[in-house]
C-alpha cells in the first residue's frame, strides 16, 4: 500500500471512529439519558454520565471492523479486545458485585484467598481472557499469546487508572498517535479507536461524560493490541515489564498528586478543560 494510501486509510478510519462514537453517544443519550444508574458525581461534585463509555466501545469496534486495507487477524483482534473490555468495563460500571468490593490487586487477591469473589476479580479474569483470545489471533507461538494478551490486559487497567479527571484518559490515549504515523498495521488498527477518543473529548473536558470502566478498558484494549501488532517476544516482554511497574506504582503513588507535581504535566492534563464552579 502506497503511503497517499495509508494516509487515506487511517484518515477515513479515524473519521469513522469519531462519527461511530459520536452517533452512538447521542443514541445512548437518547435511549438511556434518563436511567440514574449511569449516573455519576465527579471529584468536584458535578453530576455527569458513564453513556460515554459505551459509546467509545461501539465507535471504537465498529471502525477497526471497517478499518480498510486491516488483516482479517488484526481486524478480529482488535474487535474482541475492545468489545470484551468494554462489556465486562460496563459490568462494573453497573454495580457489578455490589456487597464484595476491594481496593486495588492486593485487595482482590486478598478476597480471592478469604473465598470472597470481587467485581474486580471478575473483571481482571474476564478482560484477562478476552485479551488472551485477541492476542491468540496475531500471535505465532503459544508464549507470545500469553504474553500479549498480559499486554492488552495491563492497558486496559492502566487506561483505567487515568479516568480520574476529565480528559485524562483519552488524552493518555491520543498521545499513542505516533504509532498511527508509522503505519502498517499497528497504526490502520488504532486510527479508528484514537479517532473515537478524539471525537468524545469535548463531552469529556465540559464534566457532561466519563469513559468509566467501559471506555478506559476498551480504550487501554486498543492500545494494547496496537502494540502486539509492532512487536514480538522481546517488545512484548518490555511493555509488561513497564506496565507491571506503573500497577504496582499506583497502588502506592497517586498519579494525580504526581501530575499536578509537574508543571508539563499539569499544563497538558488541564489543556481544553472547560471551568466550572465545584458543585456543593
Amino acid at each position: 500500500m502506497s503511503t497517499r494510501s495509508t494516509v487515506r486509510s487511517t484518515g477515513l478510519a479515524a473519521g469513522l471512529g469519531a462519527l461511530a462514537a459520536q452517533s452512538a453517544y447521542a443514541a445512548a443519550q437518547r435511549r438511556l439519558g434518563s436511567d440514574r444508574r449511569w449516573e455519576r458525581i465527579n471529584h468536584r461534585g458535578r453530576s455527569l454520565t458513564l453513556l460515554e463509555g459505551p459509546a467509545y466501545t461501539v465507535g471504537a469496534a465498529a471502525a477497526v471492523a471497517l478499518t480498510p486495507g486491516l488483516p482479517a487477524p488484526a481486524r478480529a483482534a482488535g474487535t474482541i479486545a475492545i468489545l470484551g473490555a468494554g462489556a465486562i468495563g460496563a459490568y462494573d460500571d453497573l454495580g457489578g458485585l455490589r456487597t464484595q468490593q476491594a481496593k486495588g490487586f492486593a485487595g482482590h487477591f486478598a478476597a480471592l484467598r478469604e473465598g470472597r469473589l470481587t467485581s474486580g476479580a471478575v473483571k481482571a479474569g474476564g478482560i484477562g481472557l478476552t485479551s488472551l483470545a485477541a492476542a491468540a489471533l496475531v500471535s505465532a507461538r503459544p508464549r507470545d499469546a500469553l504474553l500479549g494478551g498480559a499486554v492488552v490486559a495491563g492497558y486496559a487497567n492502566l487506561a483505567n487508572l487515568f479516568d480520574l479527571r476529565p480528559g485524562r484518559a483519552l488524552k493518555f490515549g491520543l498521545l499513542h498517535a505516533p504509532l498511527v504515523a508509522a503505519g502498517g498495521p499497528s497504526g490502520a488498527l488504532l486510527a479508528g479507536p484514537l479517532g473515537a477518543a478524539a471525537g468524545l473529548l469535548p463531552p469529556d473536558l465540559r464534566e457532561e461524560a466519563m469513559l468509566g470502566d467501559a471506555g478506559a478498558n476498551a480504550l487501554g484494549a486498543a492500545l494494547g493490541t496496537a502494540v502486539l501488532l509492532r512487536h514480538s517476544t522481546r517488545g512484548r516482554l518490555v511493555h509488561l515489564a513497564g506496565l507491571a511497574a506503573l500497577t504496582a506504582a499506583s497502588e502506592r503513588i497517586s498519579f494525580t498528586r504526581v501530575i499536578a507535581a509537574t508543571p508539563p504535566l499539569r499544563w497538558f492534563d488541564e489543556l481544553g478543560r472547560v471551568p466550572h464552579p465545584t458543585a456543593t
